[in-house]
């Protein structure tokens, strides 16, 4: 009996409840405010309402935030009703909160169950049973599920990725810590060599100098016997009588005349010292040119294919016998058998050289950062690569057309100029100088030397530059 006066003072409720309810959120008003056109919206429903066009939710009349006031009338109202209803309001997730009906049905377009009293709220949607709804749900989430699955399969792979990529950095790291001590140790022998030469030298010049002086100072202790006994016979002569020592005396002066040089230091008798450790740095240094090299462009093995195999130094590349084992990043090229410069350009002049010897296919040049690097492409201008081509015994340059160039001596080494601010990239024989092609673009983003070598077992090797001292 007190189960069906509570619904029958639920039914009566309804008409009060919906009086009561907001527009936006379909609840009964918290905080209401109320706008100059006449109509109440939760405060919070306002707000969000104002923030997007300022308009009336329900006649569309403009306002502004401020012109609301606090509608307390309804607030004291809506505080009543939910105290009163909650005494025999039926509890439950599965009661409508507007209407105090079984939710009964499922509305597609809202994504809710309904009750009855909400028909005529979703007049225009499509309405279905409850258990049409779960299945249409459970379609829906089991999407869901699959899309997860898959996509913790592809997060696994891609562990396993960045795993096998950590393992590679400490394989890149090792070996570069080799290359590095075994060039400090090549460069450590060639100082220590440079050291017992310059030791040698000063002394050489020491057991020279020494030896000079000493046979100077034992010419003068010879000397000192020689003047000394002169000396004394002067002065035994000079204690004759008079008459004997008047009719010795010219002969006297000639016995006893000194004609030979006074001994002194001569000019440069003292160590070259200005030679020996006058800027002895830079001396240094400037000796060891001949041990070392200085490439204009050095290779990016991370962009290479993992067809291709570099030198150890990354002046050389050339194909690999079997494919590597490298991490797929995103620089890398795959499946086209290229490789990158690990130097990019977004101004000056720029030159190197590129000894292509006898490969019968190659591609040398230039390239926009962006070029595609996971697929396949068409070297052309067009696809942001400025080049000249070797293939099928005809050399061309890389335009969309591929313009080809009337080679008659067969040059085996390729000169590349770029002049990024003038917008050229120019190719040459590097043999014998002569101009090849010329290609003209206004470079708007970074640009790499890139070269496509073939897969062939002959390296195509980046020439190093000639090293010159200048000071001033």
């Amino acid at each position: 009996m007190a189960d069906s006066l509570d619904e029958d003072m639920a039914e009566e409720t309804v008409p009060l409840r919906q009086d009561l309810t907001c527009p936006v959120c379909r609840d009964v008003f918290r905080d209401p405010a109320l706008l100059p056109c006449t109509h109440s919206f939760c405060r919070e429903c306002l707000r969000n309402c104002s923030r997007s066009n300022r308009k009336c939710p329900v006649c569309r009349a403009a306002f502004d935030e401020a012109q609301a006031i606090s509608n307390r009338a309804l607030s004291d109202a809506c505080d009543t009703f939910r105290e009163q209803t909650s005494r025999w309001t039926p509890h439950g997730a599965d009661t409508c909160p507007l209407h105090l009906r079984p939710l009964d049905m499922y509305c597609e377009k809202d994504e809710e169950p309904v009750c009855r009293g909400c028909v005529i709220l979703h007049s225009t949607h499509r309405l279905w049973s409850l258990r049409e709804g779960v299945q249409m749900c459970q379609k829906e989430l089991g999407f869901k599920v699959q899309i997860f699955q898959k996509k913790v399969e592809s997060y696994k792979k891609t562990t396993h990725k960045l795993s096998n990529a950590i393992e590679y950095i400490k394989y890149q790291a090792g070996l570069a810590e080799r290359q590095i001590k075994a060039e400090f140790e090549r460069l450590h022998k060639e100082l220590v060599a440079e050291e017992a030469r310059r030791i040698k030298d000063l002394a050489a010049e020491e057991e020279e100098k020494i030896g000079a002086l000493q046979e100077l100072l034992h010419s003068t202790n010879d000397d000192i016997v020689a003047i000394s006994k002169l000396s004394e016979t002067l002065q035994k002569q000079m204690g004759n009588e008079d008459l004997p020592l008047l009719q010795n005396f010219q002969k006297l002066k000639r016995e006893t005349e000194w004609t030979r040089e006074e001994p002194r230091l001569t000019d440069h008798s003292l160590l070259n010292m200005g030679k020996h450790v006058g800027a002895l740095g830079f001396k240094i240094w400037k000796s060891l040119q001949d041990h070392v090299k200085s490439n204009p462009v050095v290779l990016n093995p991370n962009t290479a294919s993992p067809w291709l195999s570099l030198s150890a130094d990354l002046s050389s590349v050339m194909e690999s016998s079997e494919r590597l084992v490298v991490p797929d990043n995103p620089e890398r090229f795959d499946p086209c058998v290229f490789v990158l410069g690990a130097e990019g350009y977004i101004s000056g002049k720029h030159r190197w050289d590129v000894i292509v010897g006898e490969n019968p296919k190659w591609i040398v040049g230039v390239c926009k950062e962006s070029v595609p690097r996971k697929r396949k492409f068409t070297v052309s201008t067009g696809r942001g690569v400025w080049a000249l081509v070797l293939s099928k015994g005809v050399y061309a340059v890389s335009t969309p057309e591929r313009t080809e160039l009337p080679v008659q001596q067969r040059p085996e080494r390729i000169r590349v100029k770029l002049d990024f601010d003038k917008g050229e990239v120019s190719f040459w024989d590097g043999g014998t100088t002569k101009h090849l092609a010329t290609l003209k673009h206004k470079f708007d983003e970074r640009i790499f030397p890139i070269v496509g070598p073939g897969l062939y077992s002959t390296p195509t090797t980046l020439a190093p530059a000639k090293i010159a001292v200048h000071t001033s």
